[in-house]
């Protein structure tokens, strides 16, 4: 009988000198299900939307013959290009990074494209900022109905939108099926301690509205590069919560940050998480 789950590993979990293939396979060798793509701020990644049609049966290829596939996408560099950016030259390439990302995931497959929970990150967030970003989530969420693929907001580590409840306040705005809540448990802990509150709480109020969960160490105030087991986020409560809201894809996320032993880091981090999903019910 098969898993009642899959687990994904983080692109940038891995050096980034790395082929299609290696990656795939370095993924596979570990134990993960699949792969979460990066599409970030450096124009290197952000080419990946402009791969032609041989490129991406290629990789749709190597999906197949090394057994692992592609299955989500983090477009961070709307983190640089945010959709709510005041700045109209910032806001329309972030649009136009948006729709290529949905139509490079429906071309390769992938089921959820993953965007940033900032209406602007590098100005000032204002009521203008603030509609111009959920006026642009409703013409992607239209997109998205259109290709077929999810999107997720992302829970953050800004005010913005650092808890389910604010993506929540989003999703009901826009009303669309294909626009859902991914959030990133890490986060969603340090705005726990931030604010006094209940994570388990939080997550509840996306029932039915969660794509999947990042599994990412953080400490209070700390976002970046924990290591597993060093920071403060209960995994095992977590995960049994994401359980019995029906979600049953884990992305686990930390940063290759040039470790040789790379590989046994990946290793690990499936010992750590597949024990814990394989003992939910």
């Amino acid at each position: 009988m098969s898993k009642a789950y899959e687990l994904g590993l983080y692109e940038k979990a891995m050096p980034g000198t790395l082929t299609w293939k290696e990656r795939l396979e370095a993924a596979k060798a570990a134990g993960y299900d699949y792969v979460e793509i990066s599409i970030d701020a450096t124009e290197k990644k952000i080419a990946r939307l402009d791969m032609d049609r041989e490129s991406r049966l290629e990789l749709v290829k190597t999906m197949y013959e090394t057994g692992i596939p592609i299955r989500t996408m983090c477009v961070s560099a709307l983190t640089k290009y945010a959709i709510g950016s005041s700045d109209e030259a910032c806001c329309a390439r972030g649009m136009a990074i948006l729709e290529k990302s949905l139509q490079l995931a429906d071309d390769l497959g992938i089921r959820v494209v993953m965007i940033p929970g900032y209406d602007v990150y590098y100005e000032e967030s204002t009521l203008d900022t603030k509609h111009r970003f959920l006026e642009n989530l409703r013409k992607a969420a239209r997109l998205a109905e259109k290709t077929g693929v999810l999107i997720g907001l992302e829970t953050m580590e800004n005010e913005f939108m650092n808890t389910v409840e604010k993506a929540m306040k989003y999703v009901t705005l826009c009303g669309s099926n294909y626009l859902k809540v991914y959030p990133d448990i890490g986060n969603l802990t340090n705005a726990a301690v931030l604010y006094k509150s209940d994570v388990l709480e939080d997550m509840e109020l996306g029932r039915g509205n969660l794509t999947s969960l990042h599994l990412k160490e953080t400490v209070p105030g700390k976002f970046r590069e924990i290591p597993y087991g060093t920071g403060h986020v209960d995994f095992e409560a977590a995960i049994k919560k994401a359980w019995d809201l029906g979600v049953r894809r884990f992305v686990t996320e930390f940063w290759y940050t040039g470790n040789p032993e790379w590989k046994k880091d990946l290793n690990d981090a499936v010992k750590m998480m597949c024990p814990i999903l394989d003992a939910q019910k």
